[in-house]
């Protein structure tokens, strides 16, 4: 809010973030979370998955545990994710490559990184 109480400046900032983000409908979108083994990937994919079947969406999921069992935190065998596939047509997969990448660390990001293609989020 401005020192005058007018307002002013909080609305003109809703005016610019609104300006920043633009709706768009979506047939189809695949969406893949990554983080370290125990953080809680495949729980937050499942509750993700839960409310998307929600709204009459099919979907598809794809769970990726890592091959070692106690991978220390932070290091690239130690990267779990859980991957899924939403949309508003039937479909078989959870998708090849993520539209969306949920990185909650540096060696998630880094792991993941190659397979998300040329302008995903």
């Amino acid at each position: 809010m401005d020192p005058n109480g007018s307002g002013a400046e909080s609305e003109s900032h809703a005016v610019a973030s609104h300006a920043r983000h633009e709706r768009r409908r979506l047939e189809h979108v695949v969406i893949r979370f990554a983080g370290d083994s125990g953080d809680g990937m495949q729980l937050t994919g499942d509750r993700f998955t839960s409310e998307a079947a929600l709204f009459g969406n099919d979907l598809a999921t794809q769970p990726n545990y890592p091959a070692e069992i106690r991978a220390p935190a932070g290091t690239l065998p130690g990267v779990s994710s859980f991957q899924i596939q939403i949309a508003d047509y039937d479909i078989l997969t959870a998708g090849d490559r993520p539209d969306v990448l949920v990185a909650m660390n540096p060696a998630a990001l880094k792991a993941n990184i190659g397979d998300l293609p040329r302008g995903a989020w």
